[in-house]
């Protein structure tokens, strides 16, 4: 089922990565100034199928092959935003691609058969809230601080989007098995509050983060969000890395080829945003057309 799976993750990585260009382009606007404007809620809806896509892969795949495809979000994301500003992808961002589709794919091979689709227990579901809130709540409180990266926002959003990952996870595998009467179970239900809960506050610290431009958010987010959940898929849901040693091995080679890629995808040109850039290919432009016809 894993081939189905990865169609999925594809299908949701684009729904998110347009959902994010939409939400960069809107990032200075007051909360109040947001409800009121159609493009966000269409980046909501693009957030939602996006999510919707990503809880029927997870019936398809262990969380550890299903959440590191979300980095191609970053992939696409950065596609998109090119496209939309009327840019060409620079080298630096192709070769980031290229490598990270190269760590995803070796991350796959080794991911993809990792074991049975677990689920959490009671007991293993009451400490990752407890957990989760403290992380964000840290996470969150260093984003305010005068002059703090916004970057802690987006790692704050990847946290809380891994987390929900896991508990959907959970929350499906019940209800496939009882139907939805297996919502009637307290701690089902309280794993169905709380995806919610952080769906929404990854919302919010997303958008807080894409005041800092487009692709290092979403690249902060694409990292931190399969980190947590695979996090939690090792130590709690009895996933695992296939191949022993030598597959740890290539599972950390391939995760440092995906971060590399990550890195430099994470920059337009330098710490240039993707405003910035449009606004100096427009004088490049000018400029060259000045050079190209002196008389006109």
């Amino acid at each position: 089922m894993a081939p189905i799976a990865v169609a999925l993750c594809l299908a949701s990585a684009l729904s998110y990565a347009a959902a994010a260009v939409l939400q960069e382009r809107l990032a200075d606007r007051s909360t109040t100034v947001l409800l009121r404007t159609s493009s966000w809620w269409v980046a909501i809806g693009l957030n939602g199928g996006g999510a919707a896509l990503h809880v029927v892969a997870l019936r398809y795949g262990p969380l550890s092959l299903v959440q590191p495809l979300g980095v191609i979000t970053l992939v696409l994301a950065v596609a998109l935003g090119a496209w939309t500003t009327r840019r060409a992808v620079t080298r630096s961002e192709w070769h980031g691609i290229g490598l990270t589709v190269a760590g995803l794919g070796g991350i796959m091979v080794l991911a993809g058969s990792a074991g049975d689709i677990g689920v959490l227990s009671g007991g293993q579901l009451i400490g990752l809230l407890l957990v989760a809130a403290a992380l964000l709540t840290a996470l969150g409180g260093w984003s305010t601080v005068p002059g703090a990266s916004g970057l802690w926002a987006a790692a704050a959003a990847g946290v809380a989007f891994g987390v929900s990952s896991a508990l959907t996870q959970t929350v499906a595998v019940h209800i496939s098995g009882q139907g939805i009467g297996a919502l009637r179970h307290p701690f089902v239900a309280l794993a169905a509050i709380a995806i919610g809960v952080l769906a929404g506050v990854g919302l919010f610290f997303a958008q807080r983060s894409y005041r800092a431009g487009l692709a290092a958010p979403v690249a902060v987010v694409a990292l931190a969000n399969p980190v947590a959940a695979a996090t939690i898929g090792l130590v709690l849901l009895g996933e695992r890395i296939v191949g022993g040693t030598v597959g740890i091995a290539m599972a950390g080679l391939s995760a440092f080829a995906a971060v590399l890629g990550v890195a430099l995808l994470s920059r337009v040109r330098a710490d240039e945003t993707p405003t910035e850039a449009t606004g100096r290919l427009q004088a490049e432009l000018a400029e060259a057309d000045a050079a190209t016809n002196p008389g006109g």
